[in-house]
């Protein structure tokens, strides 16, 4: 058996989660509006076609804010098209995934969504075929109370409030040459600079997003980052990383070391945007929105072979495996030792396209990788403790990987305190110890195990239970320690309340 140890400070801590790490992400892509959310005529749909099982999942995974519609998508979309009478909104070529759009689902409807879901809409604007000038209208769509032409227009479609939508992201992946209205890092820079101070002219409570790189291994990377934020520093709150993970190889422990690499792309963007203050003697510190993340492989080669030019087809329907949940764990775990400048991350994306959530004609079911999700969002908030793992390491494509992946997180409002955590080893249960006699009469309430013999194991509609979680885990405190053993290839969830 492996062991490992875990040293924790109460006072050494990383800083309180921002809820809205837990965010997730819909985009106009494949079934994830159409059949996903979206679903008129369904026996599952309520008044305005929203499907009830969809709502009633994300409102259990307790998903704060959700960024749309885009994406890719959001490059070429020109949202008056989305409002309004749906007899007269115009069907459009999607160039971005090759399909018709017929924006009978928009704006005003994904913003009713979201109350229905309990949830925030975190909003994108095309700066790719379009501009600062076209960001500032539908600023002012959203949010302006009335008086103006386009609230004026809102309220004309049967709006009268504001949707007082408060993140906006400036554009999506401009660096990628698949971008519809592709930039580069100058000519994005002084473009979200530009849609950023008309934004904030309008509405100085918003926050901004500019985007970085689409992925770590972007040959523009970290100058592509330097030099946006050079030029629009003084309007932007965020900077977005993007990444996705894939086990093409099927070198299953390479694969679950992908959370090291998470946590070198972090880092690194965290200096360059710490260099960036410093050379210009700026006292905003630009924190991180990590909007887009999973695991995304499975779909490949079926989406190669996808009819163009149709409606909602199976696009990127990743089924995802056991291994799949235990990366999602680690990589949950990753978002959340650096919470002092991750304060957003969106898991791409929320139903049916590479997604937690899956739906059919029939009803809804939860893939692998919904259950740690809804473990760290549930239980996982408060203040993160500085987690420092003692564990054996192997060698993996990223260097040393640790066979441990864990983070403590502590509720001091209601007194408990929860553990994180994934062993790696595929043929070793680990031993664990953790000294707590900080924490005075805290004691086990729970320890969650989920584990599985078979690494491709998957969740279908006809065996949605093939993967999930149960509780019955081996820990408990005796003396002021922690001590567990957490079975081979597994995820854990250790929850402690003072008694």
């Amino acid at each position: 058996m492996k062991k490992a140890s875990i040293v924790i400070d109460k006072d050494f801590i990383v800083d309180r989660v921002d809820p809205r790490i837990y965010g997730s992400f819909i985009e106009h892509l494949g079934r994830a509006v159409y059949e996903g959310i979206y679903q008129p005529g369904s026996p599952f749909a309520d008044e305005q076609g929203l499907r009830k099982d969809t709502i009633d999942l994300v409102r259990e995974l307790n998903v704060p804010i959700v960024r749309y519609p885009g994406g890719n998508f959001v490059s070429g979309f020109h949202w008056e098209d989305s409002v309004g009478p749906k007899e007269e909104r115009p069907s459009r070529v999607d160039l971005a995934w090759n399909v018709i759009e017929t924006n009978q689902f928009g704006l005003n409807e994904f913003s009713d969504w979201a109350k229905k879901a309990n949830t925030d809409v975190m909003m994108a604007v095309n700066l790719g075929t379009r501009g600062p000038e076209d960001a500032k209208n539908l600023l002012e769509y959203c949010n302006f109370n009335k008086g103006s032409y386009y609230s004026d227009l809102r309220r004309k479609h049967g709006y009268a409030d504001p949707h007082n939508i408060k993140l906006w992201c400036l554009g999506n992946e401009m660096d990628g040459p698949w971008q519809m209205g592709h930039k580069t890092a100058y000519e994005y820079g002084r473009t979200a600079a530009e849609a950023g101070r008309l934004m904030k002219m309008m509405d100085p409570s918003i926050e901004l997003v500019a985007c970085g790189s689409s992925f770590l291994d972007m040959p523009t990377f970290a100058q592509w980052e330097a030099t946006v934020l050079e030029e629009c520093y003084n309007q932007v709150d965020y900077l977005s990383l993007h990444q996705y993970y894939g086990n093409q190889e099927n070198d299953t422990p390479n694969f679950l070391a992908s959370s090291v690499g998470m946590d070198r792309f972090i880092s690194s963007v965290v200096s360059i945007c710490d260099y960036v203050q410093a050379k210009k003697r700026g006292k905003k510190k630009i924190n991180l929105s990590f909007d887009e993340w999973n695991v995304w492989y499975h779909s490949n080669e079926a989406d190669q072979k996808l009819e163009k030019w149709v409606q909602a087809p199976h696009q990127l329907e990743d089924v995802y495996n056991f291994e799949d949940a235990l990366l999602i764990g680690s990589l949950l775990i990753t978002l959340l030792r650096h919470a002092d400048r991750v304060k957003i991350a969106c898991l791409a994306q929320l139903v049916n396209v590479i997604a937690p959530i899956m739906t059919s004609d029939t009803g809804a079911w939860r893939q692998t990788i919904f259950y740690p999700f809804f473990h760290a969002s549930n239980y996982a908030r408060g203040t993160v403790l500085n987690t420092l793992v003692k564990s054996p390491v192997y060698d993996s494509r990223f260097g040393d990987a640790p066979y441990l992946d864990s983070v403590l997180v502590m509720n001091e409002e209601e007194e408990s305190l929860t553990v994180l955590a994934v062993n790696k080893s595929l043929d070793e249960d680990m031993e664990i110890t953790c000294d707590l006699r900080q924490f005075a009469g805290y004691q086990v309430v729970e320890h969650i195990t989920m584990s599985h013999d078979d690494m491709k194991a998957v969740n279908t509609q006809e065996d949605p239970d093939q993967v999930k979680p149960v509780s019955g885990g081996v820990s408990k405190v005796e003396s002021g320690v922690l001590s567990a053993v957490l079975g081979k290839h597994s995820w854990n969830v250790i929850r402690l309340k003072k008694a």
